[in-house]
C-alpha cells in the first residue's frame, strides 16, 4: 500500500474500552430500554455485525443517537478505566514519523480522545473527526480525507468493527481489520475487509510498507 494518510477507528483500535463497554452495556440497556447481556452471550455477540446486535438486542434505532451521547459522557465519566492499548503512542509515533499522517474518525467525543492518549500521542495526531453516528463514519471519512488533502485511494481506515469496513468501502477508502477488538475475525471477514492486522507491526508495515 501507498499510504498517505491512515485513519483509525478509536473504541477497540487504539483504546482497550471493550471490558468497558461490555461492564457498562446493562446499566445502558436499563436506561434505554432494551434487554440485558448475559456473561456467556459476550462471544456471540462479537461474532455479529453491529446491525445484528441491534437487532438481537431489541435496541430501537430512533434511540441510538441518545445512547451515543450517553455513552459519551459515561466515558468522561470514567475516563481512567479507559486506557491506551500499552503498544499505541509507538505506533502513532513510528506512522507519523514514517511520513504518513494519522487521523481519528470515531464514536466518542474528542475530548475523550486526547485526554485518554495524552498530548505527546495527541501531537502527533493531523486530525480528530469525532461524534459520529453508529452508521455514520463514511461521511466523517471523506470530510477528513478532504480536509487533508489525500485522494481517498491514498487513504486507509483502520478499525475492529463491521461498520468501520462497511463505511470505508461507502468513502471508497480500502479497510483495514483489526482483530484485537470488539469484534470476532468471522464477523470482520463477512464484511470483506482489503486487509488484516493480527499486530500493531502487522499494521505499521500495511502503512509504511
Amino acid at each position: 500500500m501507498s499510504i498517505r494518510l491512515a485513519i483509525f477507528d478509536f473504541d477497540g483500535t487504539l483504546a482497550d474500552s471493550a471490558d468497558w463497554v461490555f461492564s457498562t452495556m446493562n446499566s445502558v440497556a436499563d436506561r434505554f430500554g432494551f434487554r440485558r447481556v448475559a456473561p456467556e452471550e459476550r462471544e456471540e455477540l462479537r461474532g455479529l455485525s453491529n446491525r445484528e446486535i441491534i437487532a438481537r438486542l431489541g435496541v430501537p434505532m430512533w434511540k441510538l443517537p441518545l445512547i451515543a451521547a450517553h455513552m459519551r459522557k459515561a466515558v468522561a465519566a470514567d475516563i481512567d478505566a479507559i486506557r491506551p492499548f500499552p503498544w499505541t503512542a509507538d505506533l502513532i509515533g513510528r506512522i507519523h514519523a514514517g511520513g504518513c499522517a494519522v487521523g481519528i474518525v470515531t464514536s466518542n467525543a474528542a475530548e475523550n480522545v486526547a485526554r485518554i492518549l495524552g498530548p505527546e500521542t495527541m501531537a502527533r495526531v493531523a486530525r480528530v473527526e469525532a461524534d459520529a453516528s453508529l452508521y455514520g463514519k463514511a461521511r466523517k471519512l471523506s470530510r477528513m480525507t478532504a480536509a487533508s488533502g489525500v485522494d481517498p485511494a491514498s487513504a486507509v481506515a483502520i478499525g475492529d468493527e463491521v461498520r468501520d469496513v462497511e463505511a470505508a468501502r461507502e468513502a471508497g477508502i480500502r479497510a483495514v481489520a483489526v482483530t484485537w477488538g470488539l469484534a470476532s475475525e468471522a464477523a470482520l471477514a463477512r464484511a470483506l475487509p482489503d486487509a488484516w492486522a493480527h499486530s500493531p507491526d502487522d499494521l505499521a508495515r500495511l502503512i509504511l510498507g
